[in-house]
């Protein structure tokens, strides 16, 4: 049965139009970039940043958000797992940090592109002066044809460590609201919003196209301390309800074949879309 807040498979296609999106906001969770080990997957950074450069070099301004400062700081440090005192994950931050932007300077570099860190904070977002900087400063790096990469400062603002305001798939969508994106596209290991948690029920649905997000919707994300809760699918729902309430359209796929990314772009069915409020 289709709730009344879902399409169907074919207006759902017909409604598609991300191929005209130019300003996109890209996602990457820790599990698209980083082994279970915390270290880099380097066959699939590889194809993401050779994906990504093309479809920048297209014409279309992106903007990423990188999480896997703490998980590459960890693997850099050989640790067994992430650690769970906070002032040890922003010590372990600030290693996968230098790391992170090395990668992504090195990988991005083979194809001409120039890529810029950016930190952010909860102080600097809820600063009506300090949103002004950072949205001039997006301007001038995109003028400028480069990609910026955004974090949070885990090594100063502790609220994503200690999984107070989140974590940064809502990062991600106030970003693509700051910045004026056209499109919010989360990369992560889940395909897509599916009527009930796949792992648990085989029959699960995808759900490709998500007019307005209703209490139903939410309910099959699950809530905080479900096996789709905090850090899985309730985060991209809430980053979802961010996105759309600003006019954004949103995209879940999973980031596991980066090639998916030109059929996302060629408005073929992939993933769950989240229509903009207009």
């Amino acid at each position: 049965m289709v709730l009344p807040s879902i399409k169907s498979t074919e207006r759902s296609f017909d409604m598609r139009n991300i191929s005209e999106k130019k300003r996109i906001v890209i996602k990457l969770g820790t599990s698209t970039i980083a082994h279970k080990t915390g270290k880099l997957n380097i066959r699939r950074m590889t194809n993401l940043v050779r994906v990504i450069s093309d479809l920048h070099n297209s014409g279309r301004e992106i903007i990423l958000v990188s999480s896997g400062a703490v998980g590459l700081g960890a693997g850099k440090l050989g640790l067994p797992e992430k650690p769970k005192e906070t002032k040890m994950k922003q010590a372990v931050a600030a290693i996968g940090q230098c790391e992170l932007m090395h990668v992504y300077d090195d990988m991005f570099e083979k194809y001409s592109v120039t890529v810029a860190q950016i930190l952010l904070t909860k102080t600097i977002i809820n600063n009506p002066n300090h949103c002004e900087n950072f949205k001039n400063t997006i301007e001038s790096l995109v003028g400028m044809d480069v990609i910026p990469i955004v974090n949070e400062n885990d090594t100063i603002a502790i609220d994503e460590l200690e999984l107070e305001i989140g974590e940064n798939d809502s990062l991600s969508a106030l970003v693509a609201e700051l910045s004026g994106a056209d499109l919010l596209l989360i990369l992560s290991d889940i395909d897509a919003l599916y009527d009930d948690d796949p792992r648990l029920n085989p029959d699960a649905q995808p759900i490709s196209y998500v007019e307005k997000i209703t209490p139903e919707i939410e309910g099959m994300a699950g809530g905080a301390g479900t096996s789709l809760g905090t850090g899985g699918m309730s985060t991209k729902i809430n980053a979802a309800k961010i996105a759309t309430s600003a006019g954004i359209d949103m995209v879940i796929m999973n980031g596991r074949d980066p090639e998916k990314l030109y059929d996302l772009f060629e408005d073929k069915e992939i993933g769950t879309v989240f229509k903009a409020i207009n």
